[in-house]
């Protein structure tokens, strides 16, 4: 049986812990396949554990938003080399999809950025490198699904293009708890992340523009969501 969400994030969320201090200007949110119809074979126990999820990482999302963080969504192309994202919301968001109520607790908005990737890494492949040198961004916040595989792959990527790294063990999900738990471990010893839970997180300072006053959109297979 899946532990609680309360008992995974034990040694992430200690009694009395210092607040995590992120600078508004510089970093970016990225959510990982959290728009996804969930709909495969043995699929129960994710869609378990990325339903916990999805509370706490709407509620970060909301803060990072109205601190002035931008808002990416990574989101897998189902090897549909012509995807609408705005189709694959409306069917990830759909009832009969298995994943629709995480889908349709995190639905991006007119001012979010997406990617479309081929593969694990939200780096491969994608606009996503131009993208964070437009907004200027040296720290990424990683959340979503699933934690050991395509989050693991992201911040792998990410710590190699040396942007500080943020998983918050509350906004993260995989097809077991202790496959999460892996992930995060990974995140923390090897690529020097932080992995308080987003209720530790506090935004300072305000977001930085480009010079000309405006968000530049990306290329090929990325834009507004």
């Amino acid at each position: 049986m899946a532990r609680s969400a309360a008992s995974r994030h034990t040694t992430h969320s200690r009694p009395g812990a210092a607040p995590v201090v992120v600078p508004v200007s510089g970093t970016a949110l990225l959510l990982i396949d959290v728009i996804n119809d969930l709909a495969f074979d043995g699929s129960a126990s994710i869609v378990a554990q990325a339903e916990s999820m999805a509370g706490p990482l709407a509620l970060l999302k909301r803060r990072a938003t109205a601190a002035g963080v931008p808002a990416i969504y990574i989101n897998d192309n189902f090897g549909q080399w012509r995807s609408d994202f705005r189709r694959t919301v409306a069917h990830c968001t759909a009832r009969s999809s298995p994943g629709h109520r995480v889908s349709s607790r995190l639905r991006p908005t007119a001012r979010d950025f997406f990617v479309l990737k081929p593969k694990y890494s939200g780096f491969f492949d994608t606009t996503l490198d131009t993208l964070l040198e437009t907004l200027h961004i040296r720290r990424v916040i990683l959340a979503g699904l699933a934690g050991n595989i395509c989050v693991l792959f992201t911040a792998s990527d990410a710590y190699m293009r040396d942007y500080r790294i943020f998983a918050p063990a509350d906004c993260m999900a995989s097809n077991t708890a202790a496959d999460n738990d892996y992930a995060l471990r990974q995140i923390e010893t090897v690529m020097k992340g932080k992995t308080a839970v987003s209720t530790r997180l506090r935004f300072r300072g305000t977001a930085r523009q480009p010079a000309n006053g405006r968000r530049r959109e990306p290329g090929r297979r990325g834009g507004r969501a």
